[in-house]
């Protein structure tokens, strides 16, 4: 790791150690995080996907079986890969 020397305010430095010891860290991982959202932020970012889930055909709404009330019935059901337009 590199060390950096930078000129800031004292009373900016007291604040912001008080509120990283208060976030259970420290002030140079907060300023770690901070440059490194800074240097990414021109970069460019993956396309969102978007899954479909498995939709009745015959009966309109989501397949049987599937839990709307789950969120790992959900997840179950976008990760199975089920082909949408073969469902019924």
């Amino acid at each position: 790791m590199t060390n950096l020397t930078i000129a800031l305010d004292e009373n900016l430095v007291k604040q912001a150690r008080i509120k990283a010891i208060q976030e259970g860290t420290s002030l140079s991982a907060k300023v770690r995080e901070l440059l490194s959202l800074y240097v990414r932020q021109d970069m460019p970012t993956a396309p969102v996907v978007i899954t479909k889930l498995p939709i009745s055909k015959a009966r309109g709404g989501l397949r049987p079986g599937i839990d709307p009330c789950s969120n790992s019935a959900m997840y179950d059901a976008m990760d199975a890969g089920m082909d949408v337009n073969n469902l019924s």
